[in-house]
C-alpha cells in the first residue's frame, strides 16, 4: 500500500520519519503550536484515566543551563571522560530548536498495571511525534545515557518518574531518510493459522 495524498491522516501515519535531531534547523513550533502538539499528546488511551505521563519543555533560554546539567550528569558517572564525550554531552542538548522531556509517570499503587501506565506514556509520545509532524516539522524520540541517568531525573522529574524519552522538534534541515521497515508478514501473524 502507497500512501500519496499527505494531507490524508493515513498518508500522514504510512510515511512518517524521525528528523535526526542534530540536522533540525529553526523555525520550531512557536508556543501556540507546541501546546496544540502536548495537548495532542494526552489524547491516548489511559486505563484508569490516571495520565501517567509528564511533559517538560527546555524552553531555549534554559537550554544552555541543561547542557551544563548534562555534562556535570556525565563527569559524575564518568570521571575519566574526555573532552569529547563531555562536548556530545552537552551538545545533546543543543539540537532542534525545541526540546520536550517526557517523563513515564507510573503510579504503582493503582490497581491499573504499571505496563499498562508505561504503554500509555509511550502513546503519548507517539502522539507528539504525530502531531508535530502533522504540523509540518521533524521530531525525534531520543533516549541514550541522559535517559537513565538518576542526577538528570532528579532535575526533571518527581521520585517515581522514569524519563521516557527526549523529543525534539524542529525543521528537517535535510531531506528525512527512509529506513527498512518490516514486511507485514514479518511481524503479523493470525493466531490459531
Amino acid at each position: 500500500m502507497t500512501f500519496n495524498d499527505l494531507s490524508s491522516p493515513l498518508a500522514l501515519l504510512g510515511s512518517r520519519r524521525s528528523a535526526k535531531a542534530r540536522d533540525m534547523v529553526a523555525p520550531g513550533p512557536d508556543a501556540a503550536q507546541l501546546d496544540a502538539m502536548l495537548a495532542i499528546a494526552t489524547r491516548v488511551p489511559d486505563h484508569g484515566k490516571l495520565a501517567p505521563w509528564r511533559f517538560v519543555v527546555i524552553d531555549p533560554e534554559r537550554r544552555e543551563a541543561f547542557a551544563e546539567l548534562l555534562k556535570t550528569a556525565f563527569k559524575a558517572q564518568k570521571p575519566e571522560a574526555e573532552d569529547f564525550e563531555l562536548e556530545a554531552a552537552e551538545q545533546f542538548a543543543r539540537q532542534a530548536p525545541t526540546l520536550v522531556v517526557a517523563l513515564s509517570a507510573a503510579n504503582p499503587a493503582s490497581h491499573i498495571p504499571v505496563w499498562e501506565q508505561q504503554l500509555s506514556a509511550g502513546a503519548a509520545v507517539m502522539n507528539l511525534l504525530h502531531a508535530a509532524t502533522a504540523m509540518g516539522f521533524g521530531a525525534a524520540w531520543l533516549t541514550g545515557w541522559a535517559a537513565y541517568d538518576e542526577t538528570v531525573l532528579a532535575a526533571l522529574g518527581q521520585p517515581g518518574e522514569r524519563i521516557a524519552g527526549f523529543v525534539f522538534i524542529g525543521t528537517p534541515g535535510r531531506p528525512l531518510d527512509e529506513r527498512p521497515r518490516p514486511k507485514p508478514e514479518q511481524v503479523v501473524r493470525h493466531w490459531g493459522a
